[in-house]
């Protein structure tokens, strides 16, 4: 956590990390964000569209990131992203920055993939990027959730959800991945 609210974090946030993920997708008026944590993902990507809804599972992350950002374009939800309270087709796009990992079991990030995917809008995009599983991200992880994703299989666990176009890519010790909701 102490990683994820620095500012050596956001300015990786700014200057690396949204640049490569985004990569030049539309992500029209109303943007999800899924496990915004902190939410220093959340304040670059509150300018990215009109209004942005970030879904958080963690009470006292929810409650502190509702306070920083109201009255802005931005509104806090307390949400498991595996059953997002949410209606069918509400977001033009979908964004999940490095948090995947977080879901405690491959079947439980199979099942918010879907519900992502849900209340997309058809054709929306869903981006986002994860650490891959490396000796130093475990350490970071000791006494938390920490389930990689496998690069290997995400593009067809994506297609199972509800994505069509599904790409991933891999470089350094991320990985970026982009789907259409279909």
């Amino acid at each position: 956590m102490a990683l994820c609210s620095s500012p050596e974090w956001a300015r990786f946030v700014e200057d690396e990390l949204l640049p490569w993920v985004l990569g030049g997708h539309d992500l029209g008026d109303a943007l999800l964000e899924v496990g915004p944590g902190p939410g220093l993902t959340t304040d670059a990507l509150r300018r990215q569209a009109a209004r942005l809804a970030a879904a958080e599972l963690d009470p006292g992350l929810a409650g502190q990131l509702a306070a920083r950002l109201a009255g802005s374009n931005a509104a806090v939800v307390l949400a498991d992203a595996a059953c997002l309270p949410f209606a069918a087709a509400s977001f033009s796009a979908a964004a999940c920055l490095t948090m995947l990992h977080h879901i405690p079991s491959a079947r439980q990030q199979d099942t918010a993939l879907a519900e992502i995917a849900r209340v997309l809008r058809p054709g929306g995009p869903l981006v986002g990027s994860d650490g891959l599983d490396t000796p130093q991200r475990r350490r970071v992880h000791q006494g938390d959730v920490f389930v990689p994703v496998d690069p290997g299989t995400l593009a067809q666990r994506l297609r199972i959800a509800g994505f069509t176009d599904a790409r991933v890519e891999v470089a350094g010790d991320r990985l970026r991945f982009a789907a259409t909701a279909l």
